[in-house]
């Protein structure tokens, strides 16, 4: 049988309802009241079972009641759910509870959704208003409520070859991929012809390309940064400067081309490009050459920065000994998709960082997170056509991300947001985390012919189907109403459950390779562990029927990994993960055909040579161009400041100064009792921190405590990176630094990732200029400390029609500290001094390195030598304007 049933808080515990009421009044100005209801279609359930489970699983007596339709269908509503195929996590709960309860009650279904009620007068009119603030189009619609049915499963359609698709001429060829909306550009459309008609001589199946566009998407192989540069040029006023900036930037892009040479031989240039990529990942190959790197863990298995640090531990007899840790962090951005669903995009960005610590079997205990965004308290009537308000997509991001840290649990101390009018073009969200796990609880090797591809976790949907490619997309005023598919939908609890397992040392030393399923699903997840391999789609366990092949293929929904085991150790690791109630499915073979070949039906759908994949498709070319600086109006000028208190009240009203501790504590800082520093410290809880430390979690049974601790903050400035993105790129490094120096970190033992996010750069040689130069200062950065960026992210989409976001390149900056060395920044009594630890630039404002340094080992000493007691850290934005 059939069944709907209306669930609604009591009065006092209706706390949801009176926030939507408190907004809405606030947005509309409306002068109704507001009734919240949950509303549950289950399907395929006895009534016996339903009257028994509806307050145990669907209500709670105390705070909730049960609501009859005739009691507010007289009253103006409308009730929402989600789209067919969106993951619903309400729903899925009560399945799983209704499972645990009856055995008997496998074909059960469920679809939930809200009813918001209307007590009061409101008009029609105000009511649509409402309904295009409430509905988010890519992931909802409005429920009618005077039907109870399921929606039919579609049928999958068989996988069919590209009829003709080698002899295409250019102008086919052309609207294949504009009809696909592929992301990948002509040329390599063109590549992919010419492999299949040369190569394989045949036509390509709709899988193999749709394969091939997410394999060689840029969040998946980095396309941008691995263009070709072949020509830098600076600017002809930059060249006539009269300072000796062009100088300083010439003997920058000099010391690169040095370093290159030194690396890779003379003739560097034949064998090596010039490209972002390889800007990105010098210096920490030159410092480690230089044998100031030997911390780092060599792999080629590695999705996180992962180091060797040595763990304080106190044993049960209370003696000291030091364990051998793995610490892993990754920061991880996700900015597309919370852009057009801001509560999914924000949750998986949070999931996403942490599946990639996590299949390297660390625990990951500790997170950050940094936004940005356009002015959230923009009236509604000026938000641009085809996007969502500023204030919905802030305030919904915040509650995604926060949602899913406390549900797996996830320790989140540090929030900032960045306030800039370029964030409308697309939003900047972007988290980090950090994890640990004792060495003896990793193994890693190469797979062999004849091991065993296993998937666990969460089941395959068509929510992420495009993910990659949509992340590699500017923004057009279509995209809201296009791009639904492309936002994976966050499960935090199975998440969670692998957490767990992964705890394990009996699993994890049965892992010889992981990779987590992000962008690309299992054509990059699975495809990625070995140069050869057999996949069955068949096996793939599914949310639902009427998967095709491609959305098996390439779908990348969230909450699953994919283990590579040895044959004989493929049931035993399948049992210890369903003790922990995680699904786990052998889906692929290890080959040595050095081929991806993707099975469907017993007919192969992808086949495709190893050697062809890894070209990561057509080689894309271009040129830049450095811009001039204008140093007469600079973000560090004070020559045109009013009076002290005019200047003092501009810069409190900026919200980029004002205080965000409504945000912060939407998050939890405390589970886990790892937290050595709370959000904001002092009596009255209101100094915030710049900086996440935790204690490193126990893994030893034997251990009673541990001493050592992560520390993790971010460095980044939009007002000095977009008057100069060389400056930038140097501050943001600087910026991270200072932070941990301030609380007690020696900066010698610091290690970077970055965050890059740029507008869409076309073949424009300027644009391609800002992302050059930005690296280029963390280049000039890196070498002058010895201290390497050992990971990174890029996402080069930041556009929308002909807006951009600011440069951006954020310093994410990491390091291990005993606790007892730990300083907070809270003034500790009445008789506290604020010291300011000057540093003098030099000429073109170009930071004075040595000097830096010597500030901040006096800061080490004084801090470890418990002298100095720093009361708070500015933010940059502060500093700049003081």
């Amino acid at each position: 049988m059939n069944y709907r049933i209306f669930i609604e808080k009591k009065d006092g515990f209706n706390l949801e309802a009176k926030r939507l009421e408190n907004q809405l009044k606030e947005n509309f100005k409306i002068k109704s009241s507001i009734r919240l209801l949950n509303v549950y279609d289950i399907f395929n359930i006895e009534e016996s079972q339903l009257q028994n489970s509806i307050k145990v699983i669907f209500s709670e007596p105390p705070t909730d009641k049960i609501v009859e339709k005739k009691d507010f269908e007289h009253l103006k509503h409308f009730a929402v759910e989600y789209l067919p195929g969106q993951f619903d996590q309400r729903a899925d709960s009560a399945v799983q509870c209704l499972k645990l309860i009856y055995n008997n009650i496998e074909n059960v279904s469920i679809v939930s959704g809200k009813v918001i009620v209307f007590e009061g007068n409101i008009d029609e009119i105000t009511i649509e208003k409402i309904k295009k603030f409430y509905i988010n189009p890519v992931e909802s619609r409005e429920k009618d409520l005077s039907k109870l049915e399921i929606e039919e499963s579609q049928k999958a359609d068989d996988i069919k070859d590209v009829e003709n698709f080698i002899n295409f001429n250019s102008d086919e060829l052309s609207e294949y991929r504009n009809n696909l909306d592929l992301a990948m550009t002509y040329k390599d459309i063109e590549f992919v012809q010419n492999y299949f008609k040369n190569e394989e001589k045949r036509n390509p199946t709709e899988t193999e390309i749709k394969v091939l566009d997410t394999y060689w998407s840029d969040h998946c192989r980095h396309t941008t940064f691995m263009t070709k540069i072949n020509d830098v040029q600076l600017e002809e006023s930059l060249k006539e400067n009269k300072s000796n900036f062009a100088e300083i930037v010439l003997n920058a892009i000099n010391r690169y081309y040095d370093m290159r040479k030194e690396l890779y031989g003379e003739d560097v240039d034949s064998k090596r490009d010039i490209n972002l990529m390889d800007m990105a990942t010098v210096s920490a190959k030159y410092i480690k050459k230089k044998g100031k790197l030997e911390d780092l863990e060599i792999s080629d298995e590695i999705n996180a920065c992962s180091i060797y640090i040595d763990v304080d531990a106190i044993d049960e007899n209370g003696k000291n000994k030091t364990e051998k840790y793995l610490l892993m962090f990754k920061n991880e951005t996700h900015n597309h998709p919370t852009e057009i669903e801001p509560f999914g995009g924000a949750s998986t960005c949070l999931g996403g960082a942490i599946r990639d610590p996590l299949s390297g079997r660390s625990y990951v205990y500790q997170a950050i997170r940094v936004t940005g965004s356009a002015n959230p308290l923009e009236k509604l009537e000026d938000t641009l056509a085809g996007k969502l308000p500023q204030k919905k997509i802030t305030t919904t991001a915040a509650a995604g991300y926060s949602s899913y840290g406390n549900q797996i649990g996830l320790t989140t101390c540090l929030v900032n947001e960045i306030y800039d009018e370029g964030y409308k073009a697309k939003r900047l969200e972007v988290g980090a985390v950090v994890g640990a796990v004792p060495v003896s609880y990793v193994r890693r090797e190469k797979p062999k012919a004849g091991d065993i591809v296993i998937v666990l976790g969460g089941r395959t949907g068509r929510d992420g189907c495009g993910g990659a490619t949509g992340s590699s997309k500017s923004h057009t005023d279509t995209s809201l109403r296009l791009c639904g598919a492309e936002v994976q939908k966050g499960n935090a609890p199975e998440e969670r459950k692998i957490q767990r397992l992964f705890r394990n040392k009996e699993v994890t030393k049965l892992i010889k390779k992981c990779n987590d399923f992000g962008a690309g699903g299992v054509s990059v997840a699975i495809g990625e562990l070995s140069e050869g391999i057999d996949i069955n789609l068949d096996v793939l366990p599914v949310k639902y029927l009427g998967l095709n092949g491609t959305e098996l293929a390439i779908s990348e929904s969230q909450e699953r990994m994919a283990v590579v085991v040895e044959s004989k150790d493929a049931d035993k690791f399948i049992k210890l993960a369903n003790d922990e109630n995680i699904e786990a499915t052998k889906v692929a073979v290890i080959t040595d055909t050095n081929r991806l070949v993707m099975y469907l039906k017993g007919k192969k759908i992808v086949d495709i040579s190893r050697k062809f994949l890894d070209t990561n498709g057509a080689k894309q070319e271009t040129n830049a161009v450095l811009k001039n600086i204008d140093f007469e109006n600079n973000p560090f000028s004070t020559k045109n400041a009013c009076s002290l208190k005019s200047h003092w009240f501009n810069m409190v009203e900026d919200l980029n100064v004002a205080s965000q501790k409504g945000l912060v504590e939407m998050f939890d800082s405390s589970i886990g009792s790892s937290t050595v520093l709370m959000p904001f410290g002092g009596k009255y809880q209101m100094t915030p921190i710049d900086v996440s430390i935790q204690k490193i979690p126990i893994f030893d049974n034997n251990a009673k405590e541990i001493n050592t601790a992560s520390a993790i903050t971010w460095g980044y400035n939009p007002s000095i990176m977009k008057w100069s993105e060389f400056h930038g790129g140097i501050y943001s490094v600087i910026e991270s630094m200072s932070k941990l120096v301030s609380v007690g970190v020696d900066y010698k033992n610091i290690r970077l990732s970055f965050q890059e996010y740029f507008e869409k750069l076309g073949n424009d040689a300027k644009k391609w200029g800002k992302v050059y130069s930005a690296l280029l200062g963390t280049i000039y950065a890196q070498t002058e400390f010895d201290i390497p960026a050992i990971g990174g992210k890029d996402s080069m989409s930041g556009t929308f029609n002909n807006i951009s976001v600011p440069s951006t390149l954020i310093s994410f900056a990491v390091a291990a500290i005993n606790t007892k060395d730990v300083i907070s920044p809270e003034f500790k009594s009445s008789n506290n001094y604020v010291y300011l630890i000057k540093h003098n630039m030099k000429k073109n404002y170009m930071p004075n390195i040595e000097e830096i340094k010597e500030n901040f080992d006096f800061i080490h000493k004084n801090i470890k030598e418990k002298k100095y007691y720093p009361p708070i850290q500015l933010n940059s934005e502060v500093l700049l304007r003081l």
